[in-house]
C-alpha cells in the first residue's frame, strides 16, 4: 500500500504541519493495527480513508501517535491533496464521512477550502496552575474542544517555553479535549501579514507542540471573528522553525478553512493490514 507525508498548510515543503495519509482500504483494518502504524509513523497524525461506492466519498478517521482522536484539521487537508493531487480522484470536492460528521475539502485556486463545523468557545475561569505550566498569565482563557489562552500580543505567543510535564498535569472540565492541551492566541502584530497568532500545546496527546492545528480554528475563527468584528481572517499558528498559515471564514455555523498542502515523501508500506 502507498502512504504519502504531506505537509498542510504550508506553500513550500518542511512547513506548516506533516501529515501521514494511507491510500483507501477496502474495509477497516483493525483499530489496534492503525493505532501501531500511527505510533510507527510518530507525526501528529496518520489519516485512514475508507473506499465507498461513491468515487469522491470516502470514510476517514484520524489517529494521533496515542490515540484516535474526532476531528483533525490538517490531515483532513492532506487527505483531500493525496486523493486530489497524487490519487488522481477526478471530482472538485471530496467528502468525508467522520467521528465529526460529514467534511468536504474542495479546490479553490491554489488552495484546498475544508468546510467545518464552528466549535465556538466560551468564557470560562483559568485551571489552576495554568500561568505556572505556560510561563506566562493570560489575559482570558476559554472552553470549547479544547482550553485557549488568550495573550496580550504576538511577542508573547512566540516567546512562550512551557513546562510541559505541567501542560500535561492540567485539566479543563469545560474543554472537550481538556486534559494534557491548551492553545495560546493573541492579536498578530499590526505589520504582520496575518491577523491573529497562536500555538499549540498536546503533551496529553503525545504532541508536545502541533506545528499547524486546523480543527483548533473551528474555536478561533468565532472567538476572533467576535474580537475583531470580522468574517474573515488570516491565522499564523507560530511553531518554531515551521509556521502554518489559513484563511478562515465564518459562515452560519459552519468555518471555511483555506490552506495550501505540499507531499515530500511517497512511500511504500511492506505490511498486511491486520
Amino acid at each position: 500500500m502507498r502512504q504519502w507525508t504531506i505537509d498542510a498548510f504550508a506553500a513550500q515543503p518542511f512547513k506548516g504541519n506533516p501529515a501521514c495519509v494511507v491510500e483507501p482500504f477496502a474495509a477497516w483494518p483493525a483499530e489496534a493495527w492503525m493505532q501501531a502504524l500511527a505510533a510507527e509513523n510518530n507525526q501528529a497524525e496518520t489519516a485512514f480513508l475508507l473506499a465507498t461506492d461513491e468515487p469522491a466519498r470516502f470514510g476517514l478517521r484520524w489517529f494521533t501517535p496515542n490515540q484516535e482522536v474526532p476531528l483533525c484539521g490538517h490531515a483532513t487537508l492532506a487527505s483531500g491533496h493525496a486523493l486530489l493531487a497524487e490519487i488522481g480522484v477526478a471530482a472538485p470536492t471530496v467528502a468525508f464521512d467522520t467521528l465529526s460528521g460529514s467534511l468536504t475539502v474542495r479546490r479553490d485556486g491554489d488552495l484546498y477550502e475544508m468546510d467545518f463545523p464552528a466549535l465556538p468557545p466560551r468564557r470560562v475561569e483559568a485551571p489552576a496552575g495554568l500561568a505556572r505550566a505556560l510561563g506566562a498569565e493570560p489575559l482570558e482563557c476559554w472552553a470549547g474542544q479544547f482550553l485557549i489562552a488568550v495573550l496580550p500580543d504576538e511577542a508573547a505567543v512566540r516567546a512562550l517555553a512551557p513546562d510541559m510535564s505541567a501542560v500535561r498535569a492540567l485539566s479543563c472540565p469545560a474543554a472537550t479535549q481538556g486534559d494534557g492541551i491548551v492553545a495560546v492566541t493573541a492579536p498578530a502584530d499590526p505589520a504582520s501579514p496575518y491577523d491573529v497568532v497562536s500555538r499549540f500545546f498536546a503533551p496529553g496527546s503525545a504532541i508536545p507542540e502541533d506545528p499547524t492545528t486546523g480543527s483548533l480554528h473551528c474555536g478561533l475563527a468565532p472567538l476572533w471573528g467576535d474580537k475583531l468584528v470580522r468574517d474573515v481572517m488570516r491565522f499564523h499558528q507560530a511553531y518554531p522553525g515551521r509556521g502554518g498559515d489559513l484563511k478562515c471564514e465564518r459562515r452560519g455555523g459552519r468555518i471555511l478553512l483555506r490552506g495550501q498542502a505540499v507531499t515530500v515523501i511517497e512511500s511504500v508500506l511492506r505490511l498486511t493490514p491486520a
